[in-house]
Order: C-alpha cells, then structure tokens, then sequence
C-alpha cells in the first residue's frame, strides 16, 4: 500500500524552481531515504510534506487523502510526525518535562505547560518509556542544556513519537554528529520504525545504506533516479551527473560505511564529487 504520494509536485520562488514536478511514492512499512547534493530540493519538499509551504502546482496525498492544502498541526493530527534539520528545545526544561508537554499538546490541555505538577503528573509514565525507547530514561530528570547534541537528537525523537505517529519525516538526522552518536541514532530509528514508515533526508550515505529499503535520488528539483540503495549507486546518470564517465568504474567499486559520512560515490575515503555529506542547509 501507499501510504505517502506526491503528483507533479512542485514550487517556485520568484522564478525559481526549487521543486519540479515530483512524482514520489513512499510504501506502507518502509524507509524512504531522500537524497542529492545541497540546493537539490530536498527540504523544500520536505516542508511541503508536512504543510509547512504550500506547492506551487501539484497535490499530498496521505493513505490516498488530499492534504495538499492543509496547515501543519491538521497534517500532524493524520498521524505524521517531523523531526527538523535544527535542534530547538527548551534548554531550562528536564527531558521527562520536553516530552510529557508532547504528550499534553495531543489532549485537550494543548501546549500549557504552566499547568500544575499534578496535572502534568499524568504523562509522566508514558514520558518515560519513550525515554526508554529512545535510550534516554538514564537522563530523564537532567535539564536539557546539560545534554551532549547526540542525546538532544534522540530526545527529539520522543517528542515526535509523543504523537504516535504513522509516518516519521526526519530531516538529516544525524548532521553533526560523532560517529558514536550515528551509530546510536541508525539503531534508534531501526527500533521506531516497527510499525512505520519513514521518509528520511540524509547526506550520510552511509546511514543511507544502512537503513533505506528504497532511495530517491534529487537533482535540481527533479528525481534523478530511483531503487535501492545498489541501484541508484550503480546508475549510470547517477554516476554521470555527479561524477563524470571517466570515474564510473571507480565510483561503482567502493561501499561507504555507516558511520563515515562518505559520499554516495565517492572514494573509499570520503573524497569525490558525488553527493556530499556535510550538514549544510539544504533549499
């Protein structure tokens, strides 16, 4: 089943087009890795994913409703949860805290974290086990300022799975980050996808490989091609377009590592002129 489709998406900003009639099809159950080199596109449509920008042209479909025109909190509310390229949280408040007002935010009581403790008293048990879920419980009562950025990443997490999602949109979630923090945050999302789908933008290719059951590949605004990761890896327009004819053989003979950030066809040491992995803001 489908569960997410894009139709001839696109959008324009003043002339330029960022997106350009995108057909994707994301399946029920799968990670879907969206990729490509800095400006391709990818946290454009991203945010008309979600509702954050309206497209110029073209139609969201979720589970085969129409959510082209909806805002944000009504897209949350059909079950998609986002996780942003840059952490902002409420660095005075504990972590239990952070996730007890997600929980709040789906009830009646909205977002009033000034409530009492008692009120607030009543998320605290579910709070904590999707600290546990996510590896935090050992730090649920530390403020978040205190937090190394690989656990503010993770704590991200549970505040998108607060909202019991059925499809996580994660937009580079590991960007700057250790390899020790990587390696915690593909095992993490390995555990949340169980019941989920999820659509991840990511340069690490590494990650990509290690998580993606399907990739599609972006070019100024365009897909470029699609598969999986060994497909798009081998594609010939994906290795002309981001390296040339004469590195194809080369480029086709090298697998990245998980934790590397290597590029998708790049040298086994991470340099080349393929997409590249720095944690630069996509448009």
């Amino acid at each position: 089943m489908v569960l997410l489709e894009t139709r001839r998406l696109t959008k324009e900003f003043r002339g330029f087009r960022a997106v350009n009639s995108v057909d994707l099809r994301v399946e029920e159950g799968t990670v879907h890795a969206l990729v490509g080199p800095n400006g391709a596109g990818k946290t454009t449509l991203f945010n008309m994913l979600s509702g954050f920008l309206k497209p110029t042209d073209g139609r969201v479909l979720l589970a085969g409703e129409d959510v082209t025109k909806l805002p944000p909190e009504k897209i949350a509310r059909r079950g998609v949860g986002r996780s942003f390229q840059i952490t902002s949280l409420f660095e005075q408040l504990t972590v239990v805290e952070h996730v007890a007002i997600a929980l709040q935010s789906a009830t009646s009581l909205g977002y009033r974290f000034w409530m009492s403790e008692r009120v607030l008293g009543r998320f605290r048990t579910r709070a904590l086990e999707l600290l546990e879920q996510v590896g935090l419980a050992g730090v649920a009562v530390r403020e978040v300022h205190s937090l190394p950025y690989g656990q503010k990443r993770a704590l991200e997490m549970a505040l998108v799975l607060a909202l019991e999602p059925k499809l996580l949109l994660l937009d580079e979630p590991t960007a700057g980050m250790s390899v020790d923090d990587v390696d915690r945050i593909i095992e993490l999302v390995r555990r949340v996808r169980a019941g989920r789908t999820v659509v991840l933008v990511e340069h690490n290719m590494g990650v990509v490989s290690s998580l993606a059951d399907r990739v599609t590949v972006l070019q100024y605004g365009s897909i470029l091609a699609e598969g999986s990761y060994g497909e798009v890896r081998q594609d010939p327009r994906v290795i002309e377009a981001y390296l040339g004819e004469a590195h194809a053989d080369d480029a086709v003979s090298h697998q990245p590592s998980a934790v590397s950030g290597t590029e998708l066809m790049g040298d086994a040491d991470g340099r080349g002129a393929g997409l590249r992995s720095e944690p630069k803001r996509d448009g």
